[in-house]
């Protein structure tokens, strides 16, 4: 796919611009819960290592738990999230943003729970260890923009906002000021 043409989510909750590769992990949400919410995540299967198809393996429930040790502890999860930003910027989408995905877990936004109710879930293959690359900023700034045409006003927040103690990411490597320059997040909104 053409990195530069994310022309939008259309009216069935797909991103027009990206590859699509459908998980079995996602429901209907709540038929109250509006779209509020843009969560940034970061992944790297296996931990800090890039460029494998590991994480399209777990968000599609075939990561092979012999592959590496750290696989036969997370082989069973049933994960996903809407969208991941790979190192090059590609971007592939697994679940339609009018579905929930699987992304935040054990969660709150501004006293209400379960985020994966009302939230939208973006992957950043990386680590908190190392910085993000220029692609996949410039591919996250796209992509909040046509959330944001379609879901007027929604926070961005860093897992580690609606997790805390409980998860990092998307890690203290990750740049939110080109988020900030960018209009994207309002300064001092981020918690983390």
């Amino acid at each position: 796919m053409d990195a530069g043409a994310d022309s939008g989510v259309a009216g069935d909750g797909w991103l027009s611009g990206a590859r699509r590769i459908e998980s079995p992990n996602f429901d209907e949400r709540p038929r109250d819960a509006d779209i509020s919410l843009i969560v940034v995540h970061a992944i790297s299967l296996p931990p800090a290592e890039f460029g494998s198809d590991d994480i399209v393996r777990l968000f599609t429930n075939s990561l092979d738990p012999d592959a590496h040790p750290y696989f036969a502890e997370i082989a069973t999860l049933r994960v996903s999230a809407h969208f991941l930003i790979r190192r090059d910027g590609e971007l592939i989408q697994f679940v339609s943003c009018r579905k929930r995905a699987w992304h935040a877990g054990a969660s709150a936004f501004d006293g209400r729970e379960r985020c994966n109710d009302f939230s939208v879930g973006i992957e950043l293959e990386g680590c908190d260890e190392l910085p993000f690359e220029d692609a996949q900023y410039s591919r996250l700034e796209r992509v909040i923009r046509s959330l944001h045409a379609r879901y007027p006003g929604c926070p961005v927040v860093g897992h580690r906002d609606i997790a805390p103690g409980r998860k990092s990411d998307p890690g203290p490597c990750f740049d939110w000021t080109r988020l900030i320059s960018a209009g994207l997040v309002e300064a001092g909104s981020q918690r983390g």
